[in-house]
């Protein structure tokens, strides 16, 4: 497999970080992608781990901290190439804002960020670092979900959704669409985490572009934030009561109608499975021990398949067929920090 270097943050990058401003001193035109080609790797402790070979694709490396600047960009992109594109306004407690401030900030265009009273004061702050306007309203999601899409209303002005719009599936489709370049093979198995079901429906784009449709797709979520495993489960689309896991950034109360659709397609097949709150924050812990990575539980939920050894339990219950090698999707996230590890360890007694 080649070899990647991470990127080096030399001067000119520290001093743009102390500034807060982007390092280009132009906006970046609508053609050019905004989100960074990042690394597959090879993962020794867990190849060791699992007795497979266990690659990473880094999306935890974008700009913002997570896979969702992708689509996001190319939504924005998108919508300044087909037309006016004054101002945007995003709905969001986490990675989806980020992206979408991070992209505007880029692109020179306004932004406006719109978040729950339940979001950690912290990532407001992170937001304004991009230099976008930041409101709060509502005691929930679909609350600020619906001011932003009220202001969107305004001529001009652009309303970025989290996960349900075809051009995000379509720039999130890239990160398969450069995996299959990194990599000498395709792997056994793909193993992604799922929420609303933007990130599922790219990475399933990705794979028909690229003739992965024989490779299983295992799409994980946690419990209490299993709205895709309830629309299996009921053959249709249904709503969550509420959001009671952990793992915040999967929290949509119900899944894309597309997301379903895939997986009643199976082309490629989709095995869903549905993990513990403990079983995803272990999962970061180790993670993070073992890579230098801090990442969210929305992230650890994929990587507790490995860590809990759950591909052998798929392979004895006929779900999967002998595997040699698995790429797990490190999507990344925006609302996590060492201090916030530490109490996740306090709270699960890991």
């Amino acid at each position: 497999m080649p070899s990647h270097e991470l990127p080096c943050l030399g001067d000119a990058n520290i001093n743009a970080l102390q500034s807060c401003q982007p390092l280009m001193k132009t906006p970046s035109p609508a053609g050019n992608k905004l989100y960074s080609e990042t690394p597959v790797l090879c993962s020794t402790s867990l190849s060791k781990y699992s007795g497979i070979q266990v690659y990473l694709k880094l999306d935890n490396l974008q700009p913002p901290g997570s896979f969702k600047l992708r689509g996001i960009s190319h939504l924005i992109q998108k919508a300044l190439e087909t037309g006016r594109c004054d101002h945007v306004y995003c709905a969001s407690g986490g990675n989806a804002g980020m992206a979408a401030a991070y992209a505007s900030r880029e692109l020179g265009i306004p932004c406006t960020i719109i978040l729950p009273k339940t979001t950690p004061a912290f990532l407001a702050d992170r937001l304004k670092l991009y230099n976008a306007e930041v409101r709060v309203h509502g005691e929930v999601y679909d609350e600020a979900k619906t001011l932003a899409q009220e202001l969107s209303k305004q001529t001009g002005s652009l309303y970025v959704p989290a996960f349900e719009h075809p051009d995000i599936w379509e720039g999130h489709a890239s990160m398969i669409v450069e995996a299959a370049q990194q990599m000498q093979e395709r792997p056994s198995v793909v193993i992604t985490s799922v929420g609303g079901g933007g990130l599922c429906n790219g990475i399933v784009q990705g794979m028909r572009q690229v003739g992965w449709e024989n490779v299983p797709i295992v799409a994980v979520e946690t419990q209490g934030a299993d709205c895709f495993d309830a629309a299996i489960k009921a053959g249709e689309v249904v709503n969550l009561e509420a959001i009671t896991s952990v793992a915040k950034t999967l929290g949509s109360l119900s899944v894309s109608p597309t997301t379903l659709e895939y997986y009643k397609q199976a082309n490629p097949p989709i095995i869903n499975y549905v993990v513990t709150d403990q079983d995803a924050v272990s999962a970061c812990v180790k993670f993070a021990d073992d890579h230098r990575f801090l990442v969210e539980p929305a992230c650890g939920a994929s990587l507790a398949i490995i860590y809990g050894k759950i591909l052998h339990r798929l392979i004895e219950e006929k779900k999967l067929t002998s595997i040699t090698s698995a790429l797990v999707i490190v999507c990344g996230g925006a609302i996590v920090s060492t201090e916030v590890i530490q109490s996740w360890k306090k709270d699960f007694h890991l």
